[in-house]
């Protein structure tokens, strides 16, 4: 198959099952077939993934903040729900933005998330939003490691 006819059905794969294009690219590198990639799509699915981690730790984040603010600020209404919840997204996120790129990510748009978690937690209790600190209280650090205290 040629280079031009490689990248066409690469091109074609692509747009109609992204897993099996996946596996082709994967193979093409494997076998040092670097000349027959589709770079065009790589570069595209390659700035995706990095688009969709952004967004899933920004909305970890938020889930987190939500049920922190509505921990912190309802005592008398937490749940074990509540409180699985902060553990489980505190894991998720740790998982995520652990370091590197997603850590730097996940500090630059904490005040984004803590002020779309206010709205939520307003929404969700019932409280105003001037309930809340206007501020984030927290930093990154203390989100990964806030254990609810009874």
């Amino acid at each position: 198959m040629t280079t031009t006819a490689a990248a066409s059905t690469l091109s074609d794969l692509y747009e109609a099952d992204e897993t099996a294009w996946l596996d082709a690219m994967s193979d093409l590198i494997r076998s040092g077939r670097r000349d027959e990639l589709d770079y065009a799509h790589l570069a595209e699915y390659l700035t995706d993934m990095a688009k969709r981690d952004r967004r899933a730790v920004m909305s970890r984040l938020v889930v987190l903040l939500v049920h922190v603010l509505k921990w912190e600020h309802q005592t008398r209404r937490r749940t074990g729900g509540w409180k699985a919840t902060i553990f489980s997204q505190r894991h998720r996120l740790r998982n995520w933005a652990d370091g590197g790129v997603l850590r730097a990510h996940a500090e630059a748009v904490l005040p984004t998330a803590y002020a779309q978690a206010v709205v939520e937690a307003a929404a969700e209790t019932g409280l105003s939003p001037e309930a809340f600190p206007a501020t984030c209280p927290y930093t990154l650090d203390q989100l990964l490691a806030y254990t609810p205290a009874d």
